[in-house]
């Protein structure tokens, strides 16, 4: 028996395992109202219309259910609030404290990392020969070419840069709350498991940078698809999805690692284990990344030591990586604003390791690896850094809080109560262009 139908009894957030539901179709049955014959009816045997087959190709695989559609109208009302909110911030926050004008429409887009990729897409990684043996260089070979590479595709269509980035992100996160909710629906049997779980995720704090151009919205579109395709077994599918996860940040490893210990708990067959091969994929797009690294600037692991150049991600221990952001949070070491996200990165580390330890407790065992190797990478740099936004990645946490909250129904309100205004502050943060994680 698979790992994750072992166990009957669950908690209350996670109460049920995986399993597909689906009904199964009712044999229709035949009228008994006689009808009389009609005189322009053809005779009895003539053949009627034919009937024209539906191929393969003319049918979509992924068919919108009603949920889905429910789930894509709370995508694009969240959308909607988001932008209103960039609206604003122009007007409010203005770049110049003393101006009567508001910047353009799209400057609150287009700050931080955004620079970064625009800057990959459009000049490449080493342009004119420029690279980290520069004293002035922006080390942007921390990034991976997934997402500029797909801007660049755009940009061929759509020639403006950030509206093209923004595209992006909106289709890709569209995706990604489809899968989402598939996903609630197999852990969670409530028939508004999907839904909920959707709210919870698009209202998070830091679910601004799924409507902006950076990779969260991307990734997240070819991760969840891919966990949904380990759960049903596609492991080729999976494998594909989580490859290209890879290309667009390093966190598709860890994702290929979870997808590789759920076949190693589930495959029993000796046709499942011919698909094994399949889970060595994910790995080539980093490795080819590496590679291409590695003939421009002599070092393979050039991406790495960017990080460390420009985020101060070389390896330190847990606990002194916790003293440094507890420094920068509280002993007045940062302005304010930088004091007040390092108290974000630590709420957001506590929430994961709570969470972390909930699943290892349901023997979650896949689900487990994969946050706790978010959560080792993030907490082993010189502080921590970007854990709120990579909170957005945990899809167990916005599952269990459905789950959770679909039985104790204060649950729902005390999150929006308190949450709806967390997120209005990152979002106002970022779009008027301070640090927001």
């Amino acid at each position: 028996m698979p790992y994750a139908y072992a166990h009957a009894k669950e908690s209350e957030i996670f109460d049920t395992s995986p399993q597909v539901r689906e009904r199964a179709p009712e044999p229709q049955q035949r009228s008994v109202v006689r009808q009389r014959p009609s005189p322009h009816a053809p005779p009895v045997g003539t053949p009627g219309p034919r009937r024209r087959r539906t191929t393969h190709f003319g049918r979509s695989p992924f068919p919108l259910r009603p949920e889905d559609r429910e789930v894509l109208w709370l995508y694009l009302l969240t959308r909607i609030g988001v932008w209103t909110t960039a609206y604003c911030t122009r007007w409010v926050f203005p770049s110049a404290g003393d101006s009567r004008t508001p910047g353009p429409v799209l400057a609150p887009f287009q700050h931080w990392d955004w620079g970064h990729y625009l800057h990959i897409a459009r000049d490449g990684y080493f342009p004119g020969q420029a690279g980290p043996w520069q004293s002035d260089w922006d080390n942007r070979e921390a990034f991976f070419p997934g997402f500029p590479l797909l801007l660049r595709v755009v940009h061929t269509v759509l020639p403006y840069w950030t509206p093209a980035g923004l595209l992006i992100s909106f289709i890709a996160g569209a995706v990604a709350v489809l899968a989402l909710a598939r996903i609630a629906r197999l852990y969670v049997p409530d028939t508004s498991a999907g839904r909920r779980t959707v709210l919870f995720f698009l209202l998070s704090p830091c679910a601004i940078f799924l409507s902006i151009g950076y990779t969260e919205a991307l990734f997240l579109a070819f991760a969840l698809p891919a966990w949904l395709a380990a759960q049903r077994r596609n492991w080729a599918l999976a494998a594909t999805l989580t490859a290209l996860a890879t290309s667009v940040r390093i966190s598709g490893l860890f994702l290929a690692a979870a997808i590789a210990l759920h076949f190693t708990l589930t495959a029993r067959t000796r046709r499942e284990w011919r698909a094994v091969a399949w889970l060595a994929l994910p790995a080539l797009p980093a490795v080819l990344y590496s590679w291409y690294l590695q003939a421009h600037t002599g070092d393979w692991m050039s991406w790495k030591h960017a990080q460390e150049r420009g985020w101060y991600r070389a390896f330190h221990t847990p606990w002194e990586a916790f003293a440094n952001t507890w420094h920068s949070a509280f002993d007045h070491a940062q302005t304010t604003g930088y004091a007040f996200m390092f108290q974000a990165e630590l709420l957001a580390m506590l929430v994961g390791l709570f969470l972390l330890g909930l699943l290892i407790s349901k023997r979650r065992w896949p689900e487990a690896f994969y946050i706790g190797l978010s959560l080792w990478a993030l907490g082993t740099s010189y502080w921590y850094m970007s854990i709120p936004r990579a909170s957005l990645l945990w899809w167990p946490l916005w599952i269990g809080l459905a789950g959770w909250s679909l039985r104790r129904p204060r649950i729902k309100n005390i999150y929006l109560c308190v949450v709806a205004p967390l997120t209005t502050v990152f979002a106002v943060t970022f779009l008027s262009g301070h640090w927001a994680g």
